[in-house]
């Protein structure tokens, strides 16, 4: 028996397939590198990492946050995953570069080859129907059927393009997310909305049709929050398991910690999809691999790693950078057992700060520690553990006129809705600055997230003790991101560059 939501952590956007006993699942890794992450999972409840599609996308400005540039809240949306005659297909727009991906790998570990989809595919669903024929569904409030060439590569000519569906109601948000199917000779299309006529939160739609130019007809399916906070529970993919039972997986908004992973069952009735009324609480499916270890979603890294074959390091699946990495600022060779970032820019703020790891935030609560080595810093340059989200939280070892201090930064906003850019080159605000003997110093961070909490403090230890340092800084969700807060080991500079920081023993708890 397990809790649901299934895991309390930013995966939004979740699509989900069954290949034989092994169910994969696709979620949105936006600006982060490596990129679009595969689950794996043989009981739909526990997952592990399988892959990332790719290592970095396109390497453009954006992407490797030169100079002012940014994609926060772009990159990847929403793919669809699909396996189709022992191959996997994964597609996505990047709404930073407004082009549609498709990569296609024969095993989920890769290599993936990407190509581009001629077009600009919102929220896009791939559909392999009986015939070979190939479809896309896409968009927002008007939804668009499109079939593709045998290539992938454009719309077919000649070929089905038509608009399926259209708002018609009054809406917060009008019918996205794609998700389309072929079950029993049917077609299914099903949707995130947001009317205003209902409970105003996110609902999951479905609507049906018996041929592909036919009427597709339906309407709400699921409405649910779980009693969380009106928090609609919508967005997903739906898969059955060996023994025939369905099941979906949705997505709900968690406040700071992000969008979080649902498990809600469904039947099939006449041909219709009948969700169960209310998610689950605790959930049991039985694992087509009893006894399977599953490697940890987040956890610790002592920093010891070697050169594969082709004289690369690869790091835990459990990190992603920020954004696309400048591999001759970071190393974890040059001295083994810590990571060092070297520092190529200047930078207003941690949001700038380039090569900066993280791991998801997971709830209800989380704490991180690592070791800090400031002895190679520069005036100006501030180096240390943060929760990364634009309304961040974090503790520094700064560097001013070659005296060494800690420093707890955050940004502040009195907008607790999820608008507003705090993505700018306002510096954070300085709560806290204490002088300190040397440039070694025991850090660490703690994050709740109940009943959207959301609250961060950051401690140093001095002997055996830990001691606060700063506020108790409430995060917010925006837009501006996109995503939930990442604990991140960070380094930026405010005045010149070439200083490094350097991180070892860094360790990750769960908290209850």
């Amino acid at each position: 028996m397990r809790n649901n939501p299934i895991i309390w952590a930013d995966y939004p956007d979740p699509d989900i397939i069954r290949v034989d006993d092994t169910y994969y699942m696709v979620t949105t890794t936006m600006h982060f590198m490596p990129g679009c992450v595969i689950m794996r999972s043989y009981d739909l409840i526990n997952w592990e990492v399988a892959t990332y599609v790719y290592e970095t996308l396109d390497d453009t400005q954006d992407q490797k946050l030169e100079g002012e540039k940014h994609i926060y809240g772009k990159g990847m949306w929403a793919a669809s995953l699909r396996y189709h005659k022992g191959r996997f297909y994964v597609c996505f727009v990047a709404n930073d570069t407004q082009k549609t991906y498709l990569f296609t790998a024969t095993d989920i570990a890769g290599s993936w080859k990407k190509q581009i989809i001629e077009g600009f595919y919102h929220d896009c669903s791939l559909l392999f129907d009986d015939d070979d024929r190939i479809y896309i569904v896409y968009g927002n409030t008007e939804i668009h059927l499109t079939e593709l060439n045998e290539e992938l590569s454009a719309p077919k000519q000649s070929g089905i393009n038509r608009i399926i569906l259209r708002e018609t109601q009054e809406f917060y948000l009008g019918y996205e997310g794609a998700h389309f199917y072929k079950i029993n000779g049917k077609y299914y299309v099903f949707f995130i909305h947001i009317s205003k006529s209902g409970h105003n939160r996110r609902t999951q739609a479905c609507f049906v049709a018996d041929y592909l130019d036919g009427e597709f007809v339906g309407g709400e399916v699921f409405d649910d929050d779980m009693g969380y906070f009106n928090s609609g529970i919508a967005q997903g993919g739906i898969v059955d398991t060996p023994d025939g039972l369905w099941y979906s997986i949705l997505f709900q908004d968690h406040g700071a910690v992000g969008r979080i992973p649902v498990l809600v069952p469904l039947r099939f009735e006449n041909d219709f999809p009948i969700f169960d009324k209310k998610a689950p609480e605790y959930i049991r499916i039985p694992s087509t691999r009893p006894n399977y270890e599953y490697k940890p979603l987040v956890g610790d890294d002592d920093f010891i790693y070697e050169l594969d074959e082709n004289h690369k390091v690869h790091l835990k699946d459990i990190w992603q950078w920020n954004h696309t990495p400048s591999n001759n600022l970071w190393s974890v060779i040059e001295r083994l057992g810590t990571y060092r970032i070297h520092s190529g820019k200047i930078s207003p703020n941690l949001n700038h700060a380039v090569n900066t790891l993280t791991q998801r935030a997971m709830g209800p609560a989380c704490e991180a520690t690592v070791n800090l080595d400031g002895s190679e810093l520069k005036n100006g340059d501030y180096a240390g553990l943060c929760f990364l989200i634009s309304s961040y939280g974090l503790i520094a070892l700064t560097k001013e006129e070659d005296k060494y201090y800690l420093v707890m930064l955050a940004r502040e906003t009195d907008d607790k809705s999820i608008f507003g850019n705090l993505i700018d080159n306002e510096p954070g605000t300085e709560y806290a600055r204490i002088p300190i003997n040397g440039n070694k110093v025991l850090l660490k961070a703690h994050g709740c997230f109940v009943d959207n909490k959301d609250e961060c403090e950051f401690y140093y230890q001095e002997g055996e003790e830990w001691i606060k340092l700063g506020i108790t800084h409430n995060m917010v969700w925006k837009m501006d991101q996109f995503v939930g807060c990442r604990l991140g080991l960070f380094l930026f500079s405010t005045k010149e560059i070439g200083g490094t920081a350097e991180f070892s023993k860094f360790k990750y708890s769960i908290l209850k």
